[in-house]
């Protein structure tokens, strides 16, 4: 009983930790059309600058995620929020591009060391379902990743980006208050994987399985990502105030973190694959809903945004469990990958995506996009309906 409230304890501070850490990364998106407007950049180089704290947030999580299934040390997921809580909110204090670049980078560098560890953490002391203790801790993340947005829109339009800073006390205290109740892990009696960086990641892409639910990964990160970086530009262009644009955010991203917390029971009923299919394929009516409405049926459209965030977000605990339980031996470096590579790989490609959109426009844009994850829905077929839960 002893054993099960500590793991449970670890849990439930781990999910709150994420909570806290994707509040702050979730900051970004509604400001930046006003921080873009301060410092006088384009739609372009906003996109550029967007991109590049993705890739950092995102793309060194494997790395990280290696060093954290090999030393089981709490380090990267208390300095982890602990960089996020300093550096995300003084970008609205940033003079000019530099430092807005310099700070962005180094909150993004603590939320790619917290995320890898904490979600390999969740795997080893989850008790009883692992995908339910997933589901939990995602579904916080995605709540902390919505409420962001809105609290930054509200501290904007009612204080001042300049008062932004003063979150950061939150984010050490939740640091402080994980370190004490995330118990220190033991080497004996499980097996840490030894092997070379390089070597690590050829037994990881040798696999084929990883390989398809590396795509649906980031299919469905390109619906999120590109979606929340154009739409505040959009909305901005329309008249829309920060709060309005920040709350939008807020239901997208609320919307999804429920969708991670009820994964496991429509997984139950549906299966795994066919959630996986009903994901992907429902995306692309919902953005053409979305561009037929957005003019002149706002409310309408407000709630196919709301749905797409839930459908989408839905398959994450699924896809990422998926992988962990096909490669035990690298829990956190797979969570890395799923979670983390996946959005570093479509923040590269999408590095562009502002200028296209300032071309083509931002609807096009993101029609054309929401094409993609239909065509990959091709591969789920090949992923084992009955993989151990």
């Amino acid at each position: 009983m002893e054993l099960r409230n500590t793991k449970n304890k670890a849990v439930a501070w781990l999910s709150v930790a994420h909570l806290v850490c994707d509040s702050y990364t979730g900051f970004m998106n509604p400001l930046m059309p006003f921080i873009a407007i301060k410092l006088g950049m384009t739609l372009g180089i906003a996109t550029i600058i967007i991109s590049i704290s993705h890739i950092f947030s995102s793309m060194l999580q494997p790395i990280f995620g290696f060093l954290a299934d090999n030393t089981l040390k709490r380090f990267f997921v208390f300095w982890g929020l602990i960089l996020v809580a300093i550096f995300i909110p003084l970008t609205t204090l940033a003079p000019n591009i530099y430092l807005l670049v310099l700070f962005m980078v180094l909150g993004s560098i603590g939320s790619s060391f917290f995320h890898p560890q904490g979600t390999g953490f969740i795997h080893r002391f989850a008790f009883n379902s692992q995908t339910n203790s997933m589901g939990l801790y995602m579904s916080l993340g995605s709540i902390g990743y919505s409420f962001g947005p809105l609290l930054a829109a509200w501290i904007t339009q009612y204080l001042g980006m300049e008062k932004l800073p003063y979150t950061t006390g939150i984010g050490i205290l939740v640091a402080s208050v994980m370190f004490l109740c995330v118990p220190k892990l033991s080497n004996s009696g499980e097996k840490v994987n030894k092997k070379k960086l390089l070597s690590s990641f050829k037994d990881i892409f040798s696999h084929k399985i990883i390989r398809y639910l590396l795509i649906i990964s980031m299919m469905k990160t390109l619906v999120t990502n590109s979606t929340c970086i154009l739409l505040p530009f959009l909305w901005h262009d329309m008249g829309y105030s920060a709060f309005y644009i920040g709350a939008a955010l807020f239901g997208f991203i609320f919307a999804g973190g429920i969708g991670s917390l009820v994964s496991r029971k429509v997984e139950e009923m549906v299966g795994a694959k066919n959630l996986l299919y009903f994901s992907m394929y429902i995306t692309f009516p919902l953005i053409l809903g979305f561009a037929f409405t957005y003019q002149n049926h706002p409310i309408l459209s407000l709630l196919l945004f709301l749905i797409m965030g839930f459908t989408t977000m839905m398959a994450q605990p699924v896809t990422v469990v998926m992988a962990q339980k096909l490669l035990p031996e690298y829990k956190s470096v797979v969570a890395g990958l799923m979670v983390g590579f996946s959005w570093g790989v479509v923040a590269l490609l999408l590095s562009a995506l502002g200028t296209i959109a300032e071309k083509f426009g931002i609807i096009n844009v993101l029609v054309v996009l929401f094409i993609f994850p239909v065509i990959s829905a091709y591969f789920v077929k090949f992923l084992d309906a009955d993989y151990d839960k």
